[in-house]
C-alpha cells in the first residue's frame, strides 16, 4: 500500500519534476511518466489547498459566529 505524501513532500517532489522537465535532459518517454506524475501532484496539491482554505473559513465563521453571540449577550 502506497503512504499518501504530506503536501510539502508533494510540493517538492512536484518542483524536482519541474526542474527535471525545464532541464530538457531526459528521454521523451521519461518526460511523458514524469509529466504525468507532476500532474497528480499537482492535483494532489490544489486538493490539500482547498481543504486547508474550507477549514480556514469554518474556523472564521465559527469566530464570527461566537463574537457575534458574546456581543448579543452583553447587550442583554
Amino acid at each position: 500500500m502506497k503512504k499518501e505524501l504530506s503536501f510539502e513532500e508533494a510540493l517538492k517532489e512536484l518542483e524536482d519534476i519541474v526542474i527535471k522537465l525545464e532541464k530538457g535532459d531526459i528521454s521523451l518517454d521519461e518526460a511523458i511518466k514524469a509529466y504525468e506524475k507532476g500532474s497528480a501532484l499537482k492535483e494532489q496539491c490544489e486538493k490539500r489547498l482547498n481543504e486547508a482554505k474550507l477549514k480556514v473559513e469554518e474556523i472564521e465563521d465559527k469566530e464570527k459566529n461566537n463574537s457575534k453571540n458574546f456581543k448579543q449577550s452583553l447587550e442583554e
